[in-house]
């Protein structure tokens, strides 16, 4: 069965076999035909390339490059144009070039330019060549490159390239073409503002801008009216409670506009500009507690970090703190994490460290977060102008002696919707407002504040402005339970002399070796403190060296003035150092510029203090080397 089944599958395959075999003469022809008709370019094809020769790797490139190029003149009209700017910005750029060789090629590369700068800058090539050409022209071929530009500066400010040139325009322009700069912006701030790369245009802008044209600026993100129209309102009134107040403008479409502008540029997370934050200032100061609340939620992110190198941005982010809620709040310091140190640098950035040292409740993760920062670069900031801030904060809170007046201010910032203080005196001048302006908006708005108003006296207690917890144990935690005060004195001991004669980090080491304001190191920390004041007395007992340059710290400017304040401010120190250094010698720096040192043995409030050192300096007043302080105090009577 198994050979005829074989048998028969063999007959079929011979079958279709022969059907193959048996087709008509005709038809083979054709296909003959037809085949070798269709393989016959392939083989020309094919012997062609076996007698071209291989191309090196060289020629591949070159017959690559000239195709690239091909296909770039098609797509670029000044493509050409573009190459010989290249050729020539190589040569004009090299720094060991001479004056003369590159003012020949500079203006040599903006006569070919010339009419046709406006259709090239948005090229990156072009736009490096045109910078350096503005930078090294003459006055003259820089103001002809500027009135052929102006048409469409408003076109270039959105290009990613060209607005390089833009800025690079502004640096070098006079006065009187960044004011016509600053005209043709007007109707367009909100737009540009909203766009990654105009806005830099605006913020550059601005910055050049004197306080007149940011006022301008300004003006037309206010409201409508303000606009259209630039000059309904002398530039006299910076406020826009004034503003509004002169224009009578209605609260509610003055919060309409500003938020359509703002809340775009929030969403897209462009928040570097000090523009903006100048206007969120202003928006702070007349939106009602839900607008407010929004714009803190929003903020309360990473966001904050970019915003507080600015003095309005480090305002906004001290508001936010203020403000915000725990989670808020949280959120803020986590998106410090990382930047602690830089932060704490900077001469805004770190009033806004301050403001969490003095306001946040959760001191675990202030700890965790930003004490940490702290220690691990603790000698820097002790040393810093402005990174010993927030350590001066802990020592002794908001001291006028370490903070300036406009610090002191930026910390007592308030939002008069939020702040219970400030409403009795902005509900007063909202009604004045509204009264003078006697239309069914104004009569709104006042019904929408009487709201605002009733659900703040009921939300008090959600209020937490300065904390809820006392200042004196927040105090504690984050200085001693944290062991940032004895790190602090660790510090202060290694480096007592480096110091005291630091004109920043002497105020660290007073601060510690007093204790802190309301002795807050003491008596946990009593023995280290102690161990200070030896080692500073230690530094003073030092002889007084003959030959060397280097002064005493007796007698250097402010290792000397800590050493004084020190004796009439901490008993404990005074009686050691007498003990060390002075007893028996004091007649030796009774001369010169440390005799307000020893003076000030006498000036001491402590009675042990005028008592110890009594017997040894009475007779160099008797014979008129010190001063008798009684005597002094008579004569400034």
């Amino acid at each position: 069965m198994a050979a005829k089944k074989q048998d028969a599958g063999n007959t079929k395959k011979r079958k279709r076999l022969d059907t193959k075999t048996h087709e008509s003469p005709s038809k083979s022809k054709t296909s003959n035909l037809a085949v070798s008709k269709k393989h016959k370019p392939h083989s020309v094809a094919k012997d062609k390339k076996q007698q071209m020769p291989p191309l090196t790797g060289r020629e591949r490139r070159l017959h690559a490059k000239e195709l690239a190029d091909a296909r770039k003149k098609k797509r670029r009209r000044h493509y050409t144009l573009e190459q010989e700017l290249a050729r020539l910005w190589e040569k004009m750029r090299r720094h060991e070039i001479a004056k003369e060789d590159r003012a020949k090629l500079v203006t040599e590369a903006l006569q070919k330019m010339k009419g046709k700068i406006s259709e090239i800058v948005g090229s990156h090539i072009s736009s490096r060549v045109l910078q350096t050409c503005v930078k090294h022209c003459s006055q003259a071929e820089r103001d002809t490159v500027f009135e052929e530009l102006s048409p469409h500066f408003l076109n270039l400010a959105y290009n990613a390239y060209a607005v390089h040139l833009v800025k690079k325009m502004l640096d070098n322009a006079s006065k009187k073409q960044l004011a016509g700069f600053i005209s043709t912006l007007h109707g367009h701030v909100a737009p540009l503002l909203r766009h990654m790369v105009g806005s830099v245009v605006v913020e550059h802008a601005y910055e050049l801008a004197n306080a007149a044209q940011k006022q301008e600026l300004l003006l037309e993100l206010y409201s409508t009216e303000l606009q259209l129209f630039k000059d309904l309102v002398s530039l006299k009134e910076s406020r826009l409670l004034d503003v509004m107040s002169k224009l009578k403008l209605q609260k509610g479409s003055v919060l309409r506009h500003m938020t359509s502008v703002i809340q775009p540029i929030l969403e897209k997370g462009i928040v570097d500009h000090s523009i903006l934050h100048r206007v969120l200032l202003e928006y702070f100061s007349i939106a009602d507690k839900s607008s407010v609340t929004d714009i803190i939620q929003q903020l309360s992110s990473p966001l904050i970090v970019r915003m507080i190198g600015t003095r309005d941005g480090a305002k906004i982010g001290t508001l936010c703190v203020k403000y915000g809620n725990a989670k808020e709040r949280k959120k803020i310091i986590k998106g410090l994490k990382g930047h602690v140190d830089k932060t704490a640098y900077h001469q805004y950035g770190c009033m806004v460290l301050v403001c969490i040292l003095s306001v946040v409740d959760d001191t675990k993760l202030t700890t965790k977060e930003i004490i940490r920062g702290f220690q691990s670069v603790l000698k820097e900031l002790v040393l810093d102008k402005n990174g010993r801030r927030p350590l001066l904060q802990l020592l002794h809170p908001n001291s006028s002696r370490y903070f300036s007046p406009d610090d002191l201010a930026t910390l007592s910032l308030s939002i008069p919707s939020l702040s219970l203080k400030d409403q009795s005196g902005e509900s007063s001048l909202t009604e004045t407002i509204k009264v003078s302006l006697g239309d069914q908006e104004s009569k709104e708005d006042m019904a929408v504040d009487e709201v605002n108003k009733d659900k703040t006296s009921v939300d008090d207690s959600d209020l937490a402005e300065s904390g809820k917890k006392d200042p004196l144990v927040r105090r504690q935690e984050l200085l001693i339970k944290s062991g940032l005060a004895e790190s602090l004195l660790d510090v202060c001991i290694e480096n007592v002399e480096e110091l005291l004669r630091s004109n920043f980090g002497k105020d660290i080491l007073y601060e510690v070796a007093t204790g802190g304001s309301d002795g807050i190191m003491r008596p946990t920390l009593d023995d280290k403190i102690n161990s200070l004041h030896n080692a500073v007395a230690s530094l003073a007992a030092m002889p007084k060296p003959a030959d060397s340059q280097e002064e005493h710290v007796l007698e250097n400017f402010h290792s000397s003035r800590t050493i004084r304040k020190l004796i009439l401010d901490c008993p404990n120190f005074a009686s050691t150092l007498w003990e060390k250094a002075f007893k028996g010698k004091s007649e030796l720096w009774a001369h010169g510029h440390s005799c307000k040192v020893v003076s000030a043995f006498l000036e001491s409030p402590d009675l042990k203090v005028q008592k110890l050192v009594k017997k040894e300096l009475q007779p160099l007043i008797d014979r008129g080397i010190l001063k008798n302080p009684k005597h002094k105090e008579q004569e400034s009577q």
